[in-house]
């Protein structure tokens, strides 16, 4: 909004601070910034490589937020459609700088391995989500869309412009390196009879 009235706002009426961050009130929009900035770096630091890759995805998502204020639901949960905008900018930033030809072979042959629950169940989320980030980033983008996101393999697929059975595939192999990591980073968890399969093809 470029003229008119910034109207002001409480802190403790959230449509009032999304009214006035629609506005124009800079101090709304510094305010909406500091309640989200901690949630949003989050979901930008799973989807990137680098603290300041994540920063980038974070300003873009965060200029994407304010510009469509205007198309936000408010009988819906802001942080749900904060999290959708902040995941697609984080997958278009994906694929302008990070994906090649070799990503999206077909890996059909991949294994599928089989979690121990009781093994996954001592592992807290941060350590889970900090081997995650040992994997090739398209297997790791697919997994996190699918286990942590909830997207499913059709619209995983839209996001990463690849097929559904390409998405499967990068789902499977994803699987099997994560259980590959969790073995090399925590053996102790495991019983001395339990084989891990090997993982076959080059990865990070």
């Amino acid at each position: 909004m470029l003229f008119g009235r910034k109207i002001s706002f409480s802190e403790n009426d959230f449509d009032s601070v999304v009214a006035a961050c629609i506005s124009g009130n800079n101090q709304a929009q510094r305010y909406l910034y500091k309640q989200f900035f901690g949630y949003s770096k989050s979901i930008c630091l799973r989807y990137t490589s680098t603290t300041e890759e994540a920063e980038e995805v974070l300003n873009e998502g965060f200029l994407k937020v304010f510009k469509n204020l205007e198309k936000y639901d408010s009988n819906h949960p802001f942080k749900a459609w904060l999290r959708t905008i902040m995941v697609n900018t984080a997958i278009s930033y994906y694929r302008k700088h990070k994906k090649h030809s070799e990503d999206v072979i077909s890996l059909e042959d991949a294994p599928y391995p089989k979690f121990e629950e009781d093994v996954i169940s001592q592992i807290t989320a941060d350590e889970i989500l900090a081997i995650i980030q040992k994997i090739k980033p398209v297997y790791k983008n697919v997994f996190l869309l699918y286990v942590v996101d909830g997207y499913n393999h059709r619209e995983i697929a839209d996001l990463l412009q690849i097929n559904e059975a390409t998405v499967r595939s990068h789902y499977v192999r994803a699987r099997a390196r994560l259980q590959h990591l969790i073995k090399q980073y925590y053996p102790h968890l495991f019983p001395s009879d339990w084989a891990v399969k090997s993982f076959r093809g080059n990865e990070n």
